[in-house]
């Protein structure tokens, strides 16, 4: 299945849900595409990745890549919805000490919220 993107506002906070699989090639070309975008005008997002049912190692540096290119650009990128594959693939690499995980998308929108007080 390919990634399908959609890019909402939830209170100030852009969430870019993620549909399909985020592999090498042009899924994760898309991902990074729109995400770069957002880095460039937005402060606050939340990669939503309920719906994401394949990640490889090409997905895993996608998201490594815009993670460094957010906090470069004084962006926070946060992700949310993780399933239990996309959870045990970031426990085994040991990026989950890295991003900033969330079990919904309400609490990671929230989490900015949090931030500012």
């Amino acid at each position: 299945m390919q990634l399908k993107l959609t890019v909402r506002e939830v209170d100030g906070v852009h969430v870019v849900d993620c549909n399909g699989r985020i592999v090498f090639g042009e899924e994760s070309a898309t991902l990074r595409d729109t995400v770069k975008g957002l880095i460039l005008t937005e402060r606050k997002l939340v990669l939503n990745l309920g719906g994401v049912t394949y990640i490889d190692s090409g997905g895993l540096g996608i998201l490594v890549s815009l993670y460094t290119s957010a906090r470069s650009a004084g962006c926070s990128v946060r992700l949310a919805n993780l399933t239990q594959r996309i959870t045990d693939i970031l426990q085994v690499t040991k990026l989950l000490t890295v991003f900033d995980t969330y079990e919904s998308e309400g609490v990671a929108v929230a989490s900015f919220a949090k931030d500012a007080a």
